[in-house]
């Protein structure tokens, strides 16, 4: 046998195939809308367009973009959107981007207005096939302050706007039944976000589509409801919390009863709109996503069983199901997020479409090991760790990878083991990561999520410490090359650790939070009072605010950063990261700062999402003095 011949070279130096361009300009996103008369629908987001979201068809096995150009289909509301599009009879319905305006597309024709309310945006559409109309979620900031949150039906001719409900801070979900005669809706107030607690209404509706014998059905300030679906108008399907779980429930005859009690999520944090994790078959069963800790499976649920459908993935998304048919995206640690198609009578399953078409060696892929580790307050907090891995080269004997700790977003997300190109660009290169899932994550039940209630900047910033930590005591890592990144809420959490704590040699935040109290100021409505959950009410906790607050300790931050931001970003505004930047600078501490315009709060061009990669992994390569396959040549580090 002729044994395999490695390069050797330092860990972070390696050259790998897995390139910011491979991840910007040759990835897209995945979701499905709608199967309908054989025809699968779905929005796929566009780097390569400048994060422009289209709706797509495959039909005959013939796929088409159906969105012309000028158009992108995506809703601002909560600035998050989601559920942009709807399709009906094969006409398409959709939110355009720039306008925030609900267009008509009828088959081979030109889109149309149908709303002209300028001030106003929309997201959530529902069909009454009866009366002609959409009902949705409007946005509506034709006023100072808040903007006000209302459920409304819109008429499909003349795009006259009538309100059905606006007694609540925050309105979702509306679900009309087959027979177009009772809706269902979610409802919530501040300074819940809808994770916190929700409320589902129900209504009969007159023949003139107002709502009368208005009800709740179930929810309250601390039960969250998620995704009510009618199976007729007499049982209503949804996901409750109350058992400490996302569980899957059924409303009828006044009474609520469990269809299937499981130690499993089947419900999301609703950060977006149109968020599906369930479908109702022709026979009435339920094809169901069961997470349990970041691993899914998806089943079916009858008969008071899961029954699991063997598939090869370990995560699945955004459920689309039409009589035997269910449409997904599936991935796995091996596999890219990909389009699928399951036939639930035969089990045979064919993939529509790849998010990414290039075929990358496992040789280069590092598969994620699921780790739980002890922490804080006696408790155990999660992660998954990626050994370095390249199938050309190894590391000398007496080198251990410098640690990449990563916090997702949110903070109640959830990282998860799929396939993930922007961690195995930095494992193919020689580092380590640990993607940690620190308390206040979804996936492990609401008693976890709501660990960090009060705890933001402590709880988590200890999981990622004593993750790390974890690794170091079993010798998986260099101690001296710890580096932990995040964005958004992810990007706080490691500024909050680089400050507070002595670990970490170096850290990037991508629209991460330095300044809390500019925070509950400046920041949108759906997020304006969720530090009051996570930190504590103002002005009685304000300092709380300060005393967590990395921008008010700079002094105490003496290792290198660098800060990658969006020009737009309204949920987190530029202001943070150049407050912060500009008192490192002035501080003596090493800091990088890129700043990216025409990007919100994440990025979509293809140019920017390459740029940002490439930029950190210059920044750790000068830090770490090693040299790095792909380097920012004009990257600059203050008082470096």
């Amino acid at each position: 046998m002729i044994k395999k011949q490695y390069n050797k070279k330092p860990y972070g130096t390696w050259k790998s195939p897995i390139t910011g361009e491979l991840i910007a300009g040759k990835t897209v996103s995945l979701n499905p809308l709608k199967i309908e008369n054989n025809n699968f629908y779905w929005l796929e987001s566009r780097p390569s367009e400048s994060g422009r979201v289209v709706v797509m068809r495959q039909s005959e096995g013939k796929t088409e973009a159906l969105t012309p150009l000028g158009f992108n289909v995506r809703s601002r509301v909560h600035e998050y959107g989601g559920g942009a599009a709807l399709i009906t009879n094969g006409t398409i319905y959709f939110v355009d981007y720039d306008t925030q305006q609900i267009f008509c597309q009828k088959p081979n024709k030109i889109p149309y207005a149908i709303t002209k309310s300028i001030n106003s945006r929309f997201s959530d559409m529902e069909f009454d096939c009866v009366r002609n109309r959409l009902i949705c979620v409007q946005e509506d900031h034709s006023k100072d302050g808040e903007p006000l949150n209302k459920l409304v039906a819109v008429n499909i001719r003349s795009g006259i706007i009538e309100i059905l409900d606006d007694e609540h801070d925050f309105v979702s979900s509306p679900r009309i039944d087959k027979k177009c005669n009772n809706l269902a809706w979610l409802t919530w107030d501040h300074p819940n976000m809808p994770w916190d607690g929700s409320t589902l209404w129900t209504s009969e509706l007159s023949d003139d589509g107002l709502l009368k014998k208005k009800k709740i059905v179930a929810g309250s300030y601390e039960e969250s409801i998620f995704q009510p679906e009618w199976i007729d108008k007499e049982k209503l399907i949804f996901v409750s919390d109350r058992s400490n779980w996302w569980n899957l429930y059924e409303y009828t005859d006044q009474n609520i009863l469990s269809i299937y009690l499981d130690d499993a999520e089947y419900g999301l944090p609703q950060w977006a709109f149109g968020m599906s994790t369930y479908g109702i078959t022709g026979d009435n069963s339920i094809i169901a996503a069961r997470n349990q800790g970041g691993l899914c499976q998806l089943g079916i649920i009858r008969n008071s069983n899961f029954e699991v459908i063997d598939l090869p993935y370990t995560d699945f998304a955004n459920i689309c199901v039409n009589k035997n048919k269910v449409m997904f995206v599936g991935s796995s640690s091996t596999e890219v997020p990909q389009l699928v198609c399951l036939d639930i009578s035969s089990g045979d399953y064919e993939v529509l479409r790849y998010s990414s078409k290039v075929i990358i060696d496992t040789g280069y892929i590092s598969e994620a090991i699921q780790l739980q580790f002890s922490t804080s307050e006696e408790s155990i907090s999660y992660g998954f760790y990626y050994k370095p891995k390249n199938l050309e080269y190894v590391a000398s004997a007496n080198e251990l990878p410098p640690l990449i700790v990563r916090g997702h977003g949110g903070p109640t997300g959830f990282s998860s083991a799929s396939l993930n190109l922007s961690i195995q660009f930095w494992t193919s290169r020689g580092f380590a990561v640990l993607d940690v899932n620190y308390r206040g994550s979804s996936g492990f039940g609401s008693k976890y999520r709501k660990a960090l209630n009060g705890k933001w900047g402590v709880s988590d910033v200890d999981d990622m410490v004593n993750g790390a930590l974890y690794l170091v005591k079993k010798g998986k890592v260099d101690k001296k090359r710890l580096i932990i990144r995040g964005g958004s809420a992810g990007g706080y959490t490691a500024l909050a650790a680089l400050t507070f704590r002595s670990l970490f040699s170096a850290g990037a935040s991508h629209y991460g939070i330095g300044d809390l109290m500019s925070l509950s100021r400046d920041t949108h409505k759906f997020e304006s009072r969720y530090l009051d959950t996570i930190i504590g009410k103002l002005p009685e906790n304000e300092n709380k605010y300060l005393e967590r607050s990395p921008i008010n300790y700079t002094n105490q931050l003496r290792c290198p950063v660098i800060f990658l931001q969006g020009v737009d970003d309204k949920v987190v505004p530029p202001s943070q990261a150049e407050s912060m930047v500009r008192a490192l600078k002035s501080g003596g501490v090493p800091v990088s700062y890129l700043s990216f315009e025409g990007e919100g709060h994440g990025f979509r061009k293809d140019i920017n999402i390459e740029k940002a990669l490439i930029a950190e992994l210059t920044f750790y390569g000068r830090i770490f003095n090693f040299e790095p396959d792909n380097v920012l040549e004009n990257l600059k580090i203050h008082n470096y």
